[in-house]
């Protein structure tokens, strides 16, 4: 039996790596960004050569269903070791085959175990848009993420000030790729709205203490007009979490460690894929 709106929203994750990874992580963040800056030139002229970016916004509104991103990912500050030695061309594929719409990479290294090195390898393994997952603070990462084959990367706003928010986004889509702007409470989400954002996020996980609540997407979701694709992030592990995020509006979900613990990760994609969609209400916010 589907789990009620209730049921969903008590489920949660109380795991606490330490106080605030996320000022953690922005440091090590500004630490890198000061040692690629001197290859600036280098990654622009990369970027402008790269192969056209693949069109991840449509790929999220596929009419009728909820279409799914899904993630490659070997470890997180809160989880530990999710999947240390995968090969990301053949999750890839694995996924594709299932039926993911868009993949997500994690490319941080210090914290997730990623790499640039895993989004190339995704991006020639599949022919899906590939999501650049990582804590973008400059314009040189938007850079690096193009020249990397990034069809989309993520902007969190929690880290981002308005002015370099809207700039990093703007910089995005003059490269062709698409912005996908995270957001995790009602403050955020005025922001994101403000800044033009056409794809936003609803992360259910608090960055700050890598705790999880679902009800996050359902409580943040009514100010969100149809014409912005929402997805939902983080914490969501069955159909029962998807169908229920499709009764309110959600156009897209996405999956990380639940499938990458799977014994069969394609399999679960299976299960996790195909969803009805539903008109986002209540109508009287949609504008």
């Amino acid at each position: 039996m589907p789990e009620t709106q209730a049921e969903f929203g008590r489920r949660s994750s109380t795991e606490q790596p330490g106080r605030d990874i996320l000022s953690r992580i922005v440091e090590t963040k500004s630490a890198e960004i000061s040692r690629l800056l001197s290859r600036a030139d280098e990654l622009r002229s990369r970027a402008a050569d790269a192969s056209e970016a693949r069109d991840f916004r449509s790929a999220l509104a596929e009419p009728g269903v909820v279409s799914l991103i899904a993630e490659v990912k070997r470890r997180s500050p809160g989880a530990g070791p999710i999947r240390p030695n995968l090969d990301p061309a053949g999750l890839a594929e694995e996924y594709l085959v299932a039926g993911a719409s868009a993949l997500s990479v994690l490319t941080d290294c210090e914290y997730f175990g990623g790499s640039l090195a895993d989004l190339s390898a995704v991006r020639s393994a599949v022919s899906v848009p590939v999501l650049r997952k990582d804590f973008l603070l400059s314009n040189v990462q938007i850079l690096e993420a193009r020249s990397s084959g990034a069809d989309a990367v993520l902007l969190i706003v929690g880290i981002l000030g308005d002015s370099l928010l809207r700039e990093l986004r703007l910089q995005s889509e003059e490269l062709g790729m698409t912005a996908l702007v995270e957001v995790h409470d009602a403050g955020e989400m005025a922001r994101a709205l403000d800044s033009g954002a056409s794809v936003i996020g609803i992360n259910n996980r608090d960055l700050r203490r890598f705790t999880v609540r679902l009800e996050t997407t359902l409580g943040l979701m009514d100010s969100v007009p149809d014409s912005v694709i929402l997805v939902s992030e983080s914490g969501i592990g069955t159909r029962s979490d998807v169908e229920v995020l499709a009764r309110v509006g959600v156009d897209a979900v996405l999956v990380g460690e639940a499938l990458l613990r799977a014994a069969v990760p394609g399999q679960m994609v299976s299960e996790l894929s195909g969803v009805p969609s539903f008109t986002r209400s209540p109508a009287s916010v949609r504008r």
